[in-house]
C-alpha cells in the first residue's frame, strides 16, 4: 500500500524520476495543443479588433432618423425646446410678482400688474402693522434694489421673503375686488384654473377661491361652487396650503354680482328633495 522510503526517510530516486517524466509528457501534450503565448496573442488581437469595431460609428441610416423624428413624444419635444431656456440664467425682465405667481401652488393668484395700485399708500393702509419687515418686503415686491441683503443674515433674509409672500397675499385680496382684479380673475375662471366642483349634480361647474376669514393664518383657501353654493377643499394639496385671507371672504359673491350672467341655477339633488304632498303632511 505504501511505497518504501529510503534510509534517510526520502522517496526512492527511481520513483522521483518516473514522476518527473509523467509530468513532462503531460506538459508537452498541453503545449502541442495550444501554446500560451500564441493563444494570448490571438486573444489580444481579437479584443483589439472588437474594440475597434465598437468605437467605429456606423453611417446614419436616413430611414431610422426619419422614424425617430416622426415618433418623438411631446415630452421630448418640449424638453428639447426648453433646453436653451434652462441653460440661460433668469434675466432681470422677470418681475418678482411674475415669479411668485408662477410658483407651484400659486395658481390661484393673479398678477397685480398695476404698479400704481401697490405704490398707493391708501390701498395698503393697515398692512404695515400686520406684516413684519414691511418696508423691505414691499421693496422686494416692487423690485426695488435695496442694501438690506448685505446687512441682514441669511435667516433674516428668509424672514423678509416670507414677509413679502404674506404682504403680496394681503394686497392680492384687496386687488381682486377692483375692476382690473376681477377681470384678471375672470380670465382664470374661464380657464378653470380654480378647479371644478366635485359634486356629481354640479356637472363639473368651475369654482372660485374663497377664504373663510379675512384674518391671516385663520384658515386655508377653499373653492366656492356657484351652482350648489357650497365650499370644499381644492384638489391640489399645494394650492390647499395657501392662506384663505389672501383671497378674502367677499370675493366670490362680489364677482358673481359683477358678472351676473355667470351665476347659474342652483343645483337640485333628487335624493334630498321632498315632495310637495309630503311637506303638506308634515
Amino acid at each position: 500500500m505504501y511505497r518504501e522510503r529510503g534510509p534517510d526517510g526520502c522517496k526512492p530516486e527511481v520513483a522521483v524520476v518516473d514522476r518527473k517524466e509523467r509530468i513532462g509528457n503531460v506538459l508537452d501534450k498541453h503545449l502541442e495543443r495550444s501554446s500560451p503565448s500564441t493563444s494570448r496573442a490571438v486573444n489580444c488581437k481579437e479584443k483589439s479588433t472588437a474594440h475597434s469595431l465598437l468605437d467605429r460609428k456606423a453611417p446614419p441610416d436616413p430611414r431610422e432618423s426619419a422614424y425617430l423624428k416622426n415618433n418623438l413624444s411631446y415630452d421630448e419635444l418640449e424638453t428639447d425646446s426648453e433646453e436653451p431656456d434652462v441653460s440661460e440664467p433668469e434675466g432681470d425682465d422677470t418681475s418678482w410678482i411674475s415669479w411668485f405667481c408662477s410658483l407651484r401652488g400659486n395658481k390661484f393668484f393673479c398678477e397685480v400688474n398695476d404698479d400704481y395700485y401697490i405704490q398707493d399708500d391708501f390701498n395698503l393702509y393697515g398692512l404695515s402693522s400686520q406684516v413684519p419687515y414691511y418696508d423691505y418686503a414691499l421693496d422686494l415686491i416692487l423690485d426695488v434694489e435695496s442694501s438690506h441683503g448685505d446687512m441682514f443674515s441669511e435667516e433674516q433674509n428668509g424672514f423678509v421673503e416670507s414677509a413679502a409672500d404674506m404682504l403680496y397675499g394681503l394686497i392680492h385680496a384687496r386687488y381682486i375686488l377692483t375692476s382690473k382684479g376681477m377681470a384678471a380673475m375672470l380670465e382664470k375662471y374661464m380657464n378653470v384654473d380654480f378647479g371644478r366642483c366635485p359634486r356629481v349634480y354640479c356637472c363639473g361647474q368651475p369654482c372660485l377661491p374663497i377664504g373663510q376669514s379675512d384674518i391671516p393664518w385663520a384658515s386655508t383657501v377653499k373653492i366656492y361652487c356657484p351652482r350648489c353654493e357650497d365650499i370644499c377643499y381644492p384638489c391640489s394639496k399645494y394650492q390647499g396650503d395657501r392662506d384663505g385671507a389672501y383671497f378674502g371672504s367677499t370675493f366670490p359673491h362680489l364677482f358673481l354680482m359683477t358678472y351676473g350672467h355667470l351665476k347659474l341655477q342652483i343645483a337640485t339633488f333628487p335624493e334630498f328633495s321632498v315632495s310637495r304632498s309630503r311637506r303638506d303632511l308634515m
